[in-house]
């Protein structure tokens, strides 16, 4: 315990530390400092993207880079999307805006619909659909890198936590996708001048102290989970990680921690053979000459 109060809200196993509020709240806040000063994820004067969900991450992620407005070191701007979920997706949209309001931001909502002409309860009702993570994971990067430009953004910044990284750690290692495991990471750059860097401010903290933090700081979030996510491979790695965890607490870290290490090497060793141009269809980047958006919207009769 850092400060006396024996009002303990969290004991972490990893560690032994023992927290009250106040010192919680600080310590996500620092740690989630220092890696964006360790890893030079934002400079003085940059504008940077937020890919609000409503959900407990970005509403985080959100509130902490909020710091660095309120000191007037960088601007801020937000964007939602909405997938075109039934009895899901409305409310963190209608948080997002609340919070986006609450702290003075600009904010735009963009859907499925209005990009694609489809929304994601359209796609899985086709009898060819793939599984839904497929095509959100792609549709929403294709949204937001546009919406970064249309702001200006320097930095689009995601509420991705420990967990998750863990879990795209194992999950491409198990598939064997070299190309995605090299560029895993804290701050994600590209080749293309159409694509923003990436950044994840909250990298090296465990969902689980994330929620707890949303709580302590009275941080109104979208708590629902997707529908659509027990199918998702991410789903079942999630499982085995959570169930190695009770009686490894810091699995997640030395797992982090060991492919930060090797990734260098990795790099080094795999050099992607494939460079950037433009999909001829939609004119986003694209290392073939139709993006993968534009051959899911082909097999869906949305060309």
């Amino acid at each position: 315990m850092k400060c006396g109060n024996p009002k303990i809200i969290i004991k972490r196993k990893q560690s032994g530390q023992t927290l009250c509020k106040s010192c919680f709240v600080e310590s996500i806040q620092k740690k989630a400092i220092k890696t964006i000063k360790q890893e030079n994820l934002i400079d003085k004067g940059d504008n940077v993207l937020v890919a609000l969900s409503g959900g407990k991450d970005s509403v985080a992620t959100l509130d902490i880079l909020n710091t660095y407005k309120e000191r007037n070191i960088i601007e801020l701007c937000a964007v939602t999307i909405d997938e075109g979920i039934a009895n899901y997706r409305n409310d963190g949209v209608a948080i997002a805006k609340k919070h986006a309001k609450r702290l003075g931001i600009e904010h735009k909502v963009v859907s499925f619909k209005y990009s694609f002409d489809i929304t994601l309860d359209e796609i899985m009702k086709n009898p060819n659909h793939r599984i839904s993570c497929s095509y959100c994971g792609v549709f929403r990067r294709w949204i937001i890198n546009r919406a970064a430009r249309d702001f200006e953004a320097d930095k689009i910044a995601t509420g991705h936590n420990l967990d998750d990284e863990v879990q795209a750690i194992l999950m491409n290692y198990l598939e064997g996708n070299i190309d995605n495991l090299t560029m895993i990471g804290a701050k994600t750059m590209s080749h293309s001048p159409l694509f923003r860097p990436k950044i994840k401010p909250l990298r090296e903290i465990p969902e689980r102290e994330i929620g707890l933090y949303t709580i302590a700081k009275d941080l109104d979030v979208h708590l629902a989970g997707c529908p659509y996510a027990q199918e998702s491979f991410r789903g079942e790695v999630s499982e085995i990680i959570k169930n190695l965890s009770k009686n490894h607490p810091t699995i997640m870290y030395s797992t982090l921690r060991g492919f930060d290490k090797i990734k260098l090497a990795l790099k080094k060793e795999h050099k992607h053979d494939f460079q950037f141009d433009t999909c001829i269809k939609c004119g986003e980047p694209s290392s073939n000459e139709i993006c993968r958006v534009c051959t899911f919207l082909d097999e869906l009769g949305k060309a």
